[in-house]
């Protein structure tokens, strides 16, 4: 690919089947904060499954509250698991202050490529220091499409990525336990 094929924000709408396949292999907490909520596309189908959703990004894209740097976020309310999925580049960074905000035991769940999975400093940074209690491994590509353009993202083929729920329980140590969904 070439540099001017990413979107300079790192916004890749995320296709609303995602929670979905979440939903069928883990039960997702009651409170969310989604702090990278894009247009909305995880934010708005949680609320439709019964969920009560604080969404915040820094760019307007015509959802939840805008202006808003995750991390300059130095606390939230103890109610709040935070499920996103992350600009890719920062994803160690997002991961590491959400684990820092949320309160023991709530959840912090990212949606980010599976190759998440490798990596010396990830390892050494996140992973020696929290395990991911479920990494969920999508068994069928999902579209991450950049500024949420499906239609021409499946009219150019599709998506290679594979991409997988990374679910980190804060406080829990543990193996990891890894599942095809």
């Amino acid at each position: 690919r070439l540099p001017d094929e990413y979107e300079e924000n790192g916004y890749y709408g995320t296709d609303r089947v995602a929670i979905a396949k979440l939903k069928s292999v883990c039960d997702i907490p009651k409170y969310i904060y989604e702090p990278m909520c894009g247009a909305g596309h995880l934010s708005d189908r949680l609320v439709k499954h019964g969920h009560e959703v604080w969404s915040t990004d820094l760019i307007d894209r015509g959802y939840g509250e805008t202006g808003i740097n995750f991390f300059d976020i130095e606390e939230i309310d103890p109610k709040w698991n935070i499920l996103t999925n992350p600009n890719y580049k920062y994803g160690m960074e997002t991961v590491l202050h959400a684990i820092d905000l949320v309160s023991e035991g709530k959840y912090v769940m990212m949606f980010l490529k599976v190759q998440f999975l490798e990596g010396k400093k990830r390892k050494v940074n996140l992973y020696d220091k929290f395990n991911p209690k479920h990494v969920f491994i999508s068994s069928e590509r999902i579209l991450c499409a950049k500024n949420a353009d499906f239609e021409r993202m499946i009219k150019g083929g599709g998506s290679a990525v594979a991409y997988a729920w990374f679910v980190w329980q804060k406080g829990w140590e543990g193996k990891t336990v890894v599942e095809w969904i």
